[in-house]
């Protein structure tokens, strides 16, 4: 092995070994630091972003871009290495204890990551890795480092971003601190393209972290639609998970934080059937998810706030499900509710939409590209849960509504498909290939 560890020390001051970057890369390192593709959606740190991972791995993966993810160890049961998928293997690495790790504690891990990655590399020939995409600024910070030592490009994807989230705040959440704007910013600098989920995003980056526009590419997230499709009905999927047919069923679904306003909802409900008891027995509100970030301070908090609003007759709520089981909860709503107070993009109201169902969701961040305003939901300015309950009066007084915006709502996610969103994928790779080798040729020249 030492042969390579000389080889690595020369590598981040001399041309690669080989620059065979001018086609699509054949091997990436994708980096997951604090959120395992393996975990499941809706708890913990799990969410979106691990749904993005997995189906991107392995759709790139079909069109022979092999994919290996690094990501940090949660518990001793798993072996170092898991095949996820055909051409898609996720690496454990041993950074910190394997439990009782928030997120914010994580920065104080990056260099055991770092160190496990690069030995994890080390083994390896030189030129193993032809890119490195890191998702998160967590992983950036490993990503900057493992590809400069590499002689790869780096592509990352924010997901999310301290700044428009400190803009965007939910009362009494707690602010992203000042450190993750600093590593924000570096890795933007440090980045050979940027992956953007919307236009919205994309201008975002310039706007807040002086990112060049020529190196941020957009690229929609895509959805499963073998397994968020319309299948047998909305009045199979209520049988199936025993809820009455005749309901107005507005669903909440995701990790339960102040971002994600799930109390929005619960007030807009107190709302409607204030001005309306006559609902009361026609409505029953599921919130499906787990504790996550702040939300984990108060446990109880929902639970206890649907006590006080005199709702909890009606409202049920439910641990986070598998994918399969989500579709169909998707499925038997009338509606997915998403008051958010910052979404990158909101793949949930996608994945809804594509199994059928309507959504109501804020007008924030990506989610005026995800739901098509009046014609396959419902977008609302603001958070003021009377705007919400009006809407929800809507979907009670008219039950062709959710039928209508449905059919829409599935034809209009069936172009968020993941085969597209890896095929523009792997156009980044080639035009980070293309950047990197430029930039080390005037470095060389």
């Amino acid at each position: 092995m030492s042969q390579y560890v000389t080889r690595l020390g020369r590598l981040s001051s001399a041309a690669p070994p080989r620059l065979r970057l001018h086609r699509k890369p054949r091997r990436v390192a994708m980096l997951s630091v604090h959120t395992s593709p393996l975990h499941q959606p809706g708890t913990g740190d799990a969410g979106g972003m691990n749904v993005y991972i997995v189906e991107l791995a392995q759709r790139l993966a079909a069109i022979n871009i092999e994919v290996e993810i690094f990501t940090r160890s949660t518990t001793a049961a798993l072996p170092p290495t898991v095949e996820l998928a055909p051409g898609v293997l996720v690496r454990h690495v041993d950074a910190g204890p394997y439990e009782g790790l928030a997120k914010e504690e994580l920065p104080a891990q990056l260099c055991a990551f770092t160190h496990g990655v690069m030995q994890a590399w080390a083994g390896h020939r030189p030129g193993y890795y032809d890119l490195v995409h890191s998702h998160y600024w967590l992983s950036g910070h490993v990503g900057w480092l493992a590809a400069q030592r590499w002689g790869a490009p780096l592509v990352h994807a924010m997901h999310t971003m301290a700044k428009v989230k400190n803009a965007n705040l939910a009362d009494g959440d707690t602010p992203e601190p000042a450190a993750r704007v600093i590593g924000e910013t570096q890795i933007v600098a440090a980045a050979d393209r940027l992956i953007a989920n919307t236009a919205e995003e994309r201008e975002e980056l310039v706007r807040h972290y002086a990112a060049d526009p020529a190196n941020v590419a957009v690229v929609h997230p895509g959805v499963n639609l073998d397994r968020f499709r319309p299948a047998d009905g909305r009045a199979a999927a209520r049988a199936r998970l025993d809820l009455p047919q005749d309901a107005l069923i507005p669903l909440f679904a995701g990790r339960i934080q102040p971002l994600k306003a799930p109390d929005v909802l619960l007030r807009a409900v107190a709302v409607l059937l204030d001005e309306r008891p006559e609902l009361r027995s026609r409505l029953l509100v599921p919130v499906v998810g787990g504790l996550s970030g702040s939300g984990l301070a108060k446990p109880e908090g929902l639970q206890k706030l649907a006590a006080r609003l005199g709702i909890a007759d009606v409202v049920r709520f439910h641990p986070p499900v598998g994918q399969e089981q989500l579709a169909d909860w998707f499925r038997a709503a009338s509606v997915l509710v998403m008051p958010s107070y910052s979404e990158s993009f909101g793949l949930v109201a996608i994945e809804a939409q594509a199994a059928g169902t309507p959504v109501i969701a804020a007008a924030v961040g990506g989610l005026p590209v995800a739901v098509d305003d009046g014609r396959t939901g419902i977008l609302v300015q603001g958070h003021n849960p009377a705007a919400y309950a009006r809407v929800l009066a809507d979907f009670a007084d008219d039950p062709s509504l959710t039928p209508r915006m449905g059919e829409a709502a599935a034809r209009h996610a069936r172009s968020f498909g993941w085969d597209t969103a890896a095929a523009a994928t792997a156009d980044v790779y080639t035009a980070a290939a293309q950047s990197y080798r430029r930039r080390v040729r005037s470095h060389h020249g």
